[in-house]
């Protein structure tokens, strides 16, 4: 995606990512050290490297959030697998109110940031950083066995970002496609984080937010 351009340029309102924030926070609890080495959705990460990874990523768009564009918004959050300390449940609790707080402020919206070494708009930066956190909150709930759900307004921003061109206005398939993440050929489109997960076209919405990150809705701790 252009840094300068805005998925969410014909939104109505800013999105809200406190909601998300405070499900990771809920998540937390049930989170033992027996689950450490347990999978998550994602391939190269155990829960000890994403919980690494959503400690990282909420310093980095704090600061993004800030405009302290240093070292934490310069590097790519592929660049080494993350690193999880021992005083994790601490740090993470309070970096995820962090974030929280440092987009409240509505001048965290405006302007050009940094985040993962990528310079963008502040609205387009809010947009992603809501995104990392719906979808590692689902990966966090789906690696540790817990239930997990989003608001719609949360959902619809996610799926602005994640639509691959071939999809329709807003990320929804074209008329009589039959799944939803496939071009017309049949072929997926490229995403913007990877392939999407083709999903059928009434699938919940969540569902096919998730297959557009190129998930399995389905996944399982085994599967």
């Amino acid at each position: 995606m252009n840094a300068q351009e805005n998925p969410l340029s014909d939104a109505a309102a800013l999105p809200d990512l406190e909601p998300s924030i405070r499900r990771i926070a809920a998540l937390l609890g049930q989170v033992d050290d027996s689950r450490m080495d347990g999978p998550t959705p994602c391939p190269d990460y155990a829960v000890r490297e994403l919980l690494g990874h959503l400690t990282g990523l909420a310093t980095a768009f704090r600061d993004a959030a800030r405009k302290d564009l240093g070292a934490s918004t310069a590097v790519s959050p592929d660049a080494a697998l993350p690193v999880l300390d021992d005083d994790w449940r601490e740090v993470l609790r309070r970096r995820l109110e962090e974030v929280a707080a440092a987009w409240r402020s509505p001048d965290a919206w405006t302007g050009m940031t940094r985040a993962g070494g990528v310079e963008l708009p502040g609205e387009v930066a809010g947009a992603v950083a809501l995104n990392e956190l719906v979808v590692h909150g689902w990966d966090l709930a789906r690696s540790t066995g817990q239930p997990y759900a989003a608001g719609e307004a949360e959902l619809r921003s996610c799926e602005a970002l994640l639509a691959p061109a071939e999809d329709g206005p807003n990320g929804s398939p074209e008329d009589g496609s039959p799944e939803y993440g496939s071009s017309e050929d049949g072929s997926d489109g490229d995403g913007l984080f990877g392939p999407p997960v083709p999903v059928p076209g009434d699938a919940p919405l969540l569902d096919r937010v998730i297959a557009l990150s190129g998930r399995r809705p389905d996944w399982q701790p085994g599967s």
